[in-house]
């Protein structure tokens, strides 16, 4: 894989273009996609994830023309920490899911309708990744888009704090139209969203049951790191902290259905 164009707008299609962020990590992937949402034709902008609140990537945003609104799609600071000064530099409101995140604009709520830039986007709630996370899907010349945050990831699979929920979550976007394009917050897009979720829940499924083997092995006690050290032997040592976030998670799934 090429090595990302950092600070560059890309566009992805007619109304979607991402600026990577230079913040690569193992949590990150290359880094943070911030996607900016236009209708042909349309005057205003709408920015996604503003991401950390680094210089040049914030230079970049402010330098974009009638960002009319930003939405945040969880609270995690490579998504929305940029997003107050980003605020405050172009003058436009800030909603998110958890309250505390906005500014000058109302919390978005499951099945909420959002209307900007010439778009008209839908408020999914999807946790599992957070419990404020949600995805932002649309329809627009002819096609289904969603902006997926961490709940779907260009590559890999996401860190969880709620199986039960993100199963839900997993579920509700198997029910967008096949072939949806997928906008995640890592990595790159999705050519068929619905085809990425089932595959996820297939994961989800292998998942559980390799937590279920190591745990007759052993014993119903095991706490979430030997669970790891088991599980995930053939990963790298240093993914098994993010990794023990979600075998914990998975604990507490299959502990509460006894």
């Amino acid at each position: 894989m090429n090595h990302p164009a950092y600070g560059v707008l890309r566009p992805v299609s007619p109304i979607a273009s991402v600026l990577l962020q230079n913040n690569p990590s193992t949590m990150t992937l290359e880094g943070t996609n911030t996607w900016v949402l236009q209708a042909p034709g349309a005057a205003g902008r709408i920015v996604v994830d503003p991401g950390h609140a680094l210089d040049d990537h914030l230079e970049t945003l402010a330098g974009l023309s009638g960002i009319e609104l930003i939405l945040l799609t969880h609270r995690h600071p490579d998504h929305v920490e940029a997003a107050p000064s980003l605020a405050e530099r172009v003058d436009a409101p800030v909603r998110a899911f958890d309250a505390s995140l906005c500014r000058g604009g109302d919390p978005l709520v499951d099945g909420d309708v959002v209307r900007a830039a010439g778009l008209t986007l839908q408020v999914v709630h999807t946790p599992g990744h957070t419990d404020d996370s949600i995805v932002l899907h649309l329809h627009h010349g002819g096609r289904t888009y969603a902006v997926t945050g961490d709940t779907v990831l260009g590559r890999g699979t996401t860190v969880l704090s709620d199986l039960g929920g993100y199963l839900d979550s997993l579920r509700k976007l198997g029910e967008l139209p096949p072939g949806t394009l997928g906008l995640p917050g890592h990595g790159p897009e999705l050519s068929d969203l619905v085809s990425t979720a089932a595959e996820y829940l297939r994961h989800r499924e292998q998942r559980l049951d390799q937590v279920r083997q190591a745990l007759r092995k052993l014993g119903d006690d095991a706490t979430a790191r030997q669970v790891v050290e088991l599980v995930y032997a053939d990963v790298d040592p240093a993914l098994w902290a993010p990794a023990e976030e979600s075998v914990r998670a998975q604990l507490e799934y299959l502990r509460s259905r006894g």
